[in-house]
């Protein structure tokens, strides 16, 4: 009995496994409904008897959301729109510029893929006190204006080599400079390659709890991972319980990147498969 004649064979392991990978997620979707005394009843309970409804509202209410949400909305809004702007000039460089020892800093840019965040995590901070950054958005905003994010660059990279060069030269011959070529003709074709770059960069900085950590002291200024925290807290120092409403606010903060991505999935798929079409 082949696959090719009985297709289901192929189906089962799939849904067996998109069930498996999916449970986390649907315990944390039953979680945020129930009461405090079912998150730790056995056998344990996927969804609630009675749903606490309550639950979401009181997210909002318990500590101030509302502005870790703004908070994030502004750090990563800023983020992406430099991380957008400095990968594709990067990448328009090596792209389409022959310079000496392009390929030698192309691969130099690669190797800084290697490099944790952790490495450069004490260096930068020096780099962020001497400045006088520290407890302001600018340490997790600025570095992206100037080409962070060398995946980006190479993802870019690939894709405007996909694009022919007879574009450009038509263009140079019309009186355009390279600028004005970027702007008209690569950006409107790159669009699925700028969408990936989009949705990597928001989910990146949306849901980046290591550098508000260390670089944000001022509560007012939190963004929603590091609000995530209150709610652990509490229980951590023998408090009230609060995992349902840990629960919710994660689904909360989870929103806004499902969204997009269920958006933008179409652009998505095509910007990877087409930035690997050409080395």
């Amino acid at each position: 009995m082949s696959a090719r004649r009985h297709p289901y064979l192929l189906y089962l392991p799939v849904l067996l496994l998109g069930t498996l990978f999916i449970g986390p997620f649907l315990w944390t979707v039953g979680s945020s409904f129930k009461h405090p005394t079912e998150i730790y009843v056995f056998p344990p309970l996927l969804w609630p008897r009675e749903m606490q409804w309550q639950n979401w509202q009181e997210v909002w209410i318990q500590v101030p959301f509302a502005r870790f949400a703004r908070n994030s909305v502004v750090v990563t809004g800023a983020a992406v729109v430099g991380q957008i702007l400095s990968t594709t000039l990067v990448a328009y460089g090596f792209a389409r510029f022959r310079f000496p020892t392009r390929d030698f800093l192309f691969m130099v840019v690669l190797s800084t893929m290697i490099l944790p965040f952790e490495v450069l995590l004490i260096p930068q901070f020096l780099i962020f006190r001497e400045l006088g950054w520290l407890d302001s958005y600018k340490p997790l905003i600025v570095p992206f204006y100037f080409g962070a994010g060398p995946f980006f660059i190479f993802l870019m990279r690939q894709f405007f080599l996909t694009i022919p060069l007879d574009l450009d030269q038509s263009a140079r011959l019309d009186g355009a400079h390279s600028l004005r070529i970027l702007w008209s003709i690569i950006l409107p074709l790159s669009r699925p390659a700028l969408a990936t770059v989009a949705i990597f960069s928001f989910l990146a900085n949306w849901d980046s709890f290591l550098g508000p950590l260390i670089y944000l002291n001022t509560m007012e200024k939190y963004t929603l991972p590091l609000g995530l925290r209150f709610f652990q807290l509490v229980a951590d120092a023998g408090g009230a319980p609060r995992e349902h409403l840990l629960m919710a606010a994660s689904l909360t903060v989870s929103i806004p990147g499902i969204t997009l991505f269920v958006v933008a999935q179409k652009y998505f798929v095509r910007g990877i498969v087409l930035s690997g079409i050409k080395g």
